[in-house]
């Protein structure tokens, strides 16, 4: 087991040499943190396993959430406490022994807007949400709801309007860079012995006496195809469930929906606020959370049947968030004020309902045929024991026995050391001469590991430098992303493992001729390929704000998607 599991172009070499000489157990389709978490526990219980995506690890749903681990209180209104039970554990079990490093608590305050009834209902659901998650509680819990006047409100939020609450209640969850996490977990699986791959895309499968032995996987990078043989395939795509399932034959038993949720990046000093903030809105809930120097405010909840691959959010998306978050702050917010958009897609298990915002977050696991396994639906928080059930279900089709889950008591890479490291902040500041500050940053994206980043640096003192364009990031981490954490493209270290590409006012552009300098030594780029790099990157910028004017979903969408793709995939569909 390697102690810091690199994912680089060498380890990338022999993890295609593996795929095609190998004889897996498992075979996980689809990198998001639900096929993450399924590689690691399946890795973790011993079998022989694989993971395949087809773009980049967290390229999907799972670098485009709300960013935060939380049990869910609107769930709690449609008496779904099992969801919010599990949800709560999971956000716990992360802050305190699972992610230390990356999911953090963060306060949030509930304005109230009605006297006399709001106050004892509100009171009632957060106190059932604290009572669930104390419920077998790891450890302190976070903690309890605390009840506010109005001043008491606007001391810890100056930004709301006097008018927009009649007193407030303030409550914890957590948060985490969903994407950074979801790497977390890739690198975990690997660390205990998973194949991992990015840029491998399903083609076909492999069938033989009625059931499915594997899949050929495509390198996306270089069109070589390798054929997989696998006891059992699992299907962990999300949003791309049916299209992989109709590649795969025979009817799902489940089908997923994809729901769009549009999120805005604002400048921190664009709200003034020290908490996160959960607004009601007539079809679902709007959050203002707290991001470093920035805020995120969303989200919306729209049907989607257009590019699965880059959901583009329209003006009208924009416009709803900024009428919605505009009804209560005293400074209103506008287009120009806003960093960076994003929308993702959320995989929803269809349901007789035609409201998005009403079809289940629960998650599925279903065998559609003999040797593939499907998983879908649940929440970014409740990850693990979705794949754990996924791989429960593995354990039914392999030729061995199977022992049970153990990731509840698996930290991911970074975790372990975290609290020493923390205490030997300074220690670590003054070894590389960096700023304390600079110094945290690493400590809370990369745990334990920060030393081995700033190592790099030992032969060229200018990877401390900061990115040009991005000074909260330093060189270095792109490097390290280049060379540890498989990163192949320009897109995947500005938008995946660093969040430049949504924290900028230039969303990357002023910081790609550098990083993509840097990076082309580990990546084996020549100028022609640096610039090939540089002019994809612009062009796939000026497609998103492009889109982001237009008038709805068609435009948007047509807008987007002609810019062109630095993975030349075409996802959930075998290729002729």
């Amino acid at each position: 087991m390697s102690a810091v599991p690199v994912l680089g172009p060498q380890q990338r070499a022999q993890a295609w040499a593996e795929l095609a000489e190998g004889r897996f157990e498992v075979l996980v389709v689809g990198g998001g943190v639900t096929g993450a978490g399924v590689a690691l526990d399946a890795a973790t219980r011993g079998l022989r396993t694989a993971l395949v995506e087809a773009r980049d690890f967290a390229s999907g749903t799972s670098s485009r959430s709300s960013k935060l681990f939380h049990g869910g209180l609107r769930y709690l209104e449609q008496f779904d406490f099992g969801l919010v039970r599990e949800a709560l554990h999971e956000r716990d079990l992360n802050v305190t022994r699972l992610a230390p490093h990356l999911v953090k608590p963060v306060p949030f305050l509930y304005p109230l807007t009605h006297r006399v009834w709001e106050r004892p209902y509100v009171t009632a659901g957060l106190a059932l949400y604290d009572g669930l998650a104390r419920m077998g509680a790891l450890s302190t819990p976070m903690p309890p709801q605390r009840h506010l006047t109005r001043t008491g409100a606007r001391k810890l939020f100056p930004a709301l309007r006097p008018e927009a609450l009649v007193g407030a209640v303030r409550y914890y969850d957590a948060q985490a860079d969903d994407a950074r996490h979801t790497l977390g977990v890739v690198l975990t699986a690997a660390r205990y012995g998973a194949t991992v791959l990015n840029s491998a895309e399903v083609v076909s499968f492999l069938h033989a006496g009625g059931r499915v032995v594997g899949a050929r996987v495509r390198d996306v990078e270089t069109g070589q195809e390798v054929e997989v043989r696998s006891e059992v395939v699992v299907n962990a795509t999300g949003v791309w469930t049916d299209d992989i399932q109709t590649m795969v034959g025979g009817r799902g038993r489940f089908h997923v929906r994809a729901s769009k949720g549009v999120h805005i990046v604002v400048p921190r000093d664009r709200i003034n606020g020290e908490v996160g903030l959960i607004l009601r809105t007539e079809t679902s809930v709007l959050f203002v959370i707290p991001w470093g120097s920035h805020w995120i405010v969303g989200t919306t909840d729209t049907e989607w049947n257009l590019d699965k691959a880059h959901p583009a959010a329209s003006r009208a998306d924009i416009d709803y968030i900024l009428e919605r978050v505009n009804e209560v702050l005293t400074v209103p917010l506008s287009h120009d004020d806003i960093t960076g958009v994003y929308a993702g897609l959320r995989p929803l298990l269809s349901g007789e309902s035609e409201s998005t915002s009403q079809l289940s977050r629960e998650h599925a696991v279903a065998r559609p045929m003999p040797g593939v396994i499907a998983v879908a639906g649940g929440k970014y928080t409740t990850y693990r024991p979705m794949a754990a059930d996924a791989v429960d279900a593995v354990a039914q089709d392999v030729t061995r026995r199977v022992p049970p889950s153990v990731t509840e008591n698996v930290p991911l890479v970074g975790a372990e050391g975290y609290a020493a490291m923390v205490n030997r902040l300074d220690v670590l500041a003054e070894r590389w001469g960096i700023p304390r500050f600079r110094a945290e940053h690493l400590l809370n994206r990369y745990g334990s590991l920060a030393p081995e980043v700033l190592a790099l640096a030992d032969q060229d003192r200018d990877l401390l430098r900061p990115v040009p364009g991005a000074e909260e990031y330093l060189m270095v981490e792109m490097v390290w992303g280049a060379g540890h954490e498989g990163a192949l493209h320009l897109d995947d270290l500005l938008a995946r493992r660093t969040r430049i590409s949504i924290e900028t006012s230039h969303r990357g552009v002023e910081s790609a001729v550098a990083v993509a300098r840097a990076v082309a030594a580990v990546l084996g780029w020549d100028a022609e390929r640096v610039a090939n790099e540089v002019a994809s990157y612009t062009a796939r910028v000026e497609a998103e704000r492009a889109s982001q004017a237009a008038p709805d979903d068609q435009e948007a969408d047509a807008v987007r998607v002609a810019a062109p793709d630095t993975r030349a995939v075409a996802v959930g569909r075998a290729l002729h």
